[in-house]
């Protein structure tokens, strides 16, 4: 057997993902064990499930810090560290028009609560970060703290679709109502944007006209389930890297994309 890998993971919810994964790593599927887990919501399921195997947790309660710091001036409250102008720089998340005063309001609030997880992370040493059903979208304050090696992120999303369709906190539901005959799940590394990273591994389903929201959100369980520790056994092998790939279109422009290669 290999030498194990730390894993952290971050939650909000039941933690059906992480059982997955903690299961794999009690049954030596995958060459990992579980560090810590942490979550944004003390009422997580997923946090029980974490106790049940003897694995440390703890939460940051971004609402209640949100709740904080409103109508509070925040330069006094966000880390020393925090740089907004580098933070704006290199976010994806919000495009377009939008109004100074919420955007800052929105990274300088999430950076405080991010500070705060990232400290106590610091107690859990830990090779890779995986989001198993965390419901609060990442800035690069946080982002560029854990990859403190661009060219070797550590941190896996799941998400439950097929990207780059359906991005956002509906996945199946999204790829229901558009009528699509294949759903699935994405496993990816977190970059700036919303699910935007370069993908690691995806599995995909039949959708039947007999199917509903409820079926179709229980076939990709299912293959999440597979999928994440699957991925996690790939990181664990050294065997993911991410390179820079450039296209030339038909119409002469260039198209430029991280991709994740798999070594065999």
């Amino acid at each position: 057997m290999a030498n194990k890998i730390r894993v952290g993971a971050l939650i909000s919810g039941g933690g059906s993902n992480l059982q997955a994964i903690i299961d794999a790593c009690e049954s030596d599927q995958i060459d990992a064990r579980v560090a810590f887990v942490g979550s944004d919501n003390p009422e997580a399921d997923g946090l029980k499930r974490a106790r049940k195997h003897g694995i440390p947790t703890f939460t940051v309660d971004y609402q209640a810090i949100i709740k904080e710091t409103r109508g509070k001036p925040l330069e006094n409250l966000v880390p020393e560290d925090f740089d907004l102008d580098t933070v704006l720089a290199r976010q994806q998340l919000i495009v377009g028009p939008s109004e100074r005063d919420h955007v800052t309001r929105f990274f300088c609030t999430r950076a405080i609560a991010e500070n705060a997880l990232l400290r106590h992370m610091a107690a859990y040493p830990f090779d890779l970060l995986v989001l198993a059903g965390f419901m609060r979208i990442l800035t690069p304050y946080f982002i560029d703290r854990v990859n403190t090696n661009p060219s070797r992120p550590r941190i896996m999303n799941i998400h439950p679709a097929l990207l780059p369709s359906f991005p956002g906190a509906d996945g199946y539901g999204d790829t229901y109502r558009y009528g699509c005959k294949v759903g699935g799940g994405t496993v990816h590394f977190v970059d700036y944007g919303e699910d935007t990273g370069p993908v690691i591994g995806q599995k995909a389903f039949e959708i039947t006209p007999e199917d509903t929201i409820d079926t179709v959100r229980e076939k990709g369980l299912k293959l999440e389930w597979q999928l994440y520790p699957e991925c996690i056994q790939l990181f664990a092998e050294g065997r993911l890297s991410v390179v820079s790939k450039t296209y030339t279109l038909k119409n002469g422009s260039k198209f430029n994309k991280k991709v994740v290669e798999i070594a065999s």
